[in-house]
């Protein structure tokens, strides 16, 4: 589980804009890029090259 003040200062690399836990608590979601950034292991892959693109029904 990723603390809250790691999820305070992190940001979408892309846009810069906030990013949000998902309901399974597996990933960080950028509404603004609609981009899904995994978490493995406890830490958040904030990679652009490696975010998955969201689908509408993703959130």
């Amino acid at each position: 589980m990723i603390s809250q003040e790691l999820l305070d200062i992190l940001a979408c690399p892309k846009c810069k804009g906030p990013v949000k836990v998902t309901a399974k608590k597996d990933g960080l979601t950028c509404d603004t890029c609609k981009l899904l950034y995994e978490i493995r292991d406890d830490i958040p892959i904030m990679l652009i090259d490696e975010a998955k693109q969201l689908k509408e029904t993703d959130k």
